[in-house]
């Protein structure tokens, strides 16, 4: 499937950026510019189910939003052998799936959802409820974000599908760490992230990807914390 995409900047390197669960291309608003200022051309896909692209298809959740589907979709999309390629949570998944397909010379794994299904941590039906959450209830989950980022989120959430969410209560794979990294790959986590914790990082680092944390930062780092996130990224843009 052929992906919706976004693009800022024009420069000599190429970055590729994936967003979680429930948003879209938009979710990068902040980062997009800050890359091309840095000399990049930013492609952002919206993945199916999400934003301006398709919705899935088949005859269950599974079928229609896969990590495999998505992992498809992105090959069918992006260039190979980008400069860098970043997922966050559910892109982070999803890039892991086809990062050895797409070949980018550095990936990022912002706060991955690697480990949504450990027991407690991931109920679709509250995630399917958020769909019709308000600008206040946006607000106070996500206290750090700027106000257009509260009206971007509502925004995504009317064309998001709640499928997503039940495709991945229904997969049983979410609860493994991966194997050693296809590239060279570093995995930034939020403060005290519910994702990762300081087990599963040391075992990443074994593995040998860099690990690093941004104080303060919440799930979504970029839009918690743009400056932090940015920060975490030295040596690796």
């Amino acid at each position: 499937m052929k992906l919706h995409t976004r693009e800022w900047g024009a420069g000599d390197r190429t970055a590729l950026l994936v967003h979680g669960i429930m948003s879209d291309h938009r979710s990068w608003r902040s980062v997009g510019p800050a890359l091309a200022e840095r000399g990049y051309r930013v492609i952002a896909v919206d993945l199916r189910g999400h934003g301006a692209s398709p919705r899935g298809e088949g005859a269950t959740p599974v079928d229609r939003y896969g990590p495999e589907r998505y992992a498809e979709d992105l090959v069918d999309t992006l260039p190979r052998g980008a400069d860098l390629a970043v997922g966050h949570s559910l892109g982070a998944l999803t890039l892991l799936h086809a990062v050895e397909r797409l070949r980018p010379a550095r990936a990022v794994y912002s706060d991955p959802a690697w480990r949504y299904a450990r027991p407690g941590l991931f109920d679709p039906a509250v995630f399917a409820q958020f769909k019709e959450a308000t600008r206040g209830q946006i607000a106070a989950v996500s206290p750090r974000w700027d106000p257009a980022d509260v009206e971007v989120e509502l925004a995504t959430l009317a064309l998001w599908d709640p499928d997503t969410a039940f495709a991945l209560s229904a997969l049983h794979g979410g609860a493994a760490l991966p194997g050693a990294p296809a590239v060279p790959s570093l995995v930034q986590l939020a403060d005290n992230s519910r994702l990762i914790g300081p087990e599963d990082a040391a075992v990443l680092r074994g593995l040998g990807y860099e690990v690093r944390t941004v104080p303060g930062a919440g799930h979504t780092i970029h839009r918690d914390d743009l400056a932090g996130f940015l920060a975490s990224l030295d040596g690796w843009l």
